[in-house]
């Protein structure tokens, strides 16, 4: 597993407070799971094309979608934005940006984070 993108142990420090709490069972390894998510989500993959190191296919993306729908991206998102306080300069470069075809879909089904800050519609 050496040959991998993992978070490190100071990064993961900083977003464990947001994860849910175990039930019953204990999760996979946090560290690989979530370092899964972000290089799929970083390369623009599908689950299934995830490496077999980060762990099953299946429990990477069952973990993104059920995080998501509890909003524990949005959170760990959201504070650590605001702790990085005002930025000097933004920039977007598009040519960085993948979509796959299923990625429309996320947005309505509010699976996409919500970063902006601003209030949500009655």
């Amino acid at each position: 597993m050496s040959e991998l993108w993992l978070l490190s142990e100071a990064q993961m420090r900083r977003i464990e407070p947001y994860f849910p709490l175990s039930h019953g069972i204990p999760r996979v390894d946090d560290r690989r799971i979530v370092s899964g998510i972000i290089y799929v989500i970083r390369g623009g993959l599908m689950w299934r094309d995830a490496p077999k190191a980060y762990g099953p296919h299946k429990t990477i993306y069952n973990r993104f979608i059920r995080w998501s729908r509890l909003g524990v991206f949005n959170r760990i998102f959201a504070e650590l934005a605001a702790k990085a306080g005002e930025p000097d300069t933004i920039m977007i470069d598009a040519t960085h940006l993948k979509a796959h075809r299923t990625a429309a879909s996320l947005l309505k089904g509010g699976l996409f984070p919500d970063v902006s800050g601003a209030p949500k519609a009655a």
